[in-house]
């Protein structure tokens, strides 16, 4: 992995209204709508529980170094949620609880990390401030960079550049970008009402219309005894 060091201290971000079009919204609704292709790799999951939206702050680190998320803290705005590309790295954790918290008090909302986490237990405890990493490890890191702030970073599998929306929940995370947000927006409220009719359906008729099932059955010639 190259790392470069560079420090961009600020960039342009999406209206709030436009981020918060997507509170409480389901990821998995929200990836139907991005061809069932944008969330992150099921590798990167949720520590502890919570809902999580903002727009990303990126961070790039060497592996198991973290001098360039000390210096993204202090930089990070309310309503940001810290994105750290570490590289896939997971054999020395990028930050803990006591930085989880700091971040909490300036108002990050999150942290998604590529790479590990250390003190578990007490980040799963925190409240609104949902956390994503690919591991943890009691291995504390190291602090001599380089590094680089809000360039475009990848994690999961999946570019993130500074400004995107992030969605979490327990099904995993993925990242928007806010030219496509609106209309994503839009299609996801659709499938919200399309599944809540469903939904009701079950619950109160005990039917579940699926008609492309037997005509998929038939089209693939399957038989049927």
């Amino acid at each position: 992995m190259s790392v470069g060091c560079k420090i961009i201290k600020d960039f342009k971000r999406p209206d709030p209204a436009l981020v918060e079009r997507f509170r409480d919204m389901p990821v998995a609704n929200i990836d139907d709508n991005m061809n069932r292709t944008a969330a992150a790799e099921a590798g990167i999951e949720p520590i502890g529980h919570g809902f999580l939206l903002g727009t990303a702050f990126t961070v790039k680190v060497a592996q198991g170094d973290n001098l360039m998320f000390h210096a993204a803290m202090d930089l990070a705005k309310p309503g940001d949620v810290i994105v750290i590309d570490a590289g896939g790295f997971t054999d020395r954790a990028i930050f803990g609880e006591l930085m989880a918290n700091y971040c909490k008090v300036r108002g990050v909302r999150g942290i998604v990390c590529d790479g590990a986490i250390r003190d578990r237990d007490g980040l799963a405890a925190m409240e609104d401030f949902p956390v994503y990493a690919r591991s943890a490890t009691p291995n504390g890191p190291y602090k001599n960079g380089p590094g680089e702030i809000n360039v475009p970073v990848v994690i999961g599998g999946r570019v993130v550049r500074p400004g995107d929306i992030v969605v979490g929940d327990g099904d995993g995370v993925l990242f928007i970008d806010p030219a496509e947000a609106s209309a994503l927006a839009d299609a996801t409220e659709a499938v919200q009402k399309k599944e809540a009719d469903i939904m009701d359906h079950i619950v109160n008729d005990g039917t579940y219309v699926r008609p492309w099932v037997d005509e998929k059955l038939k089209e693939i010639g399957c038989e049927i005894i």
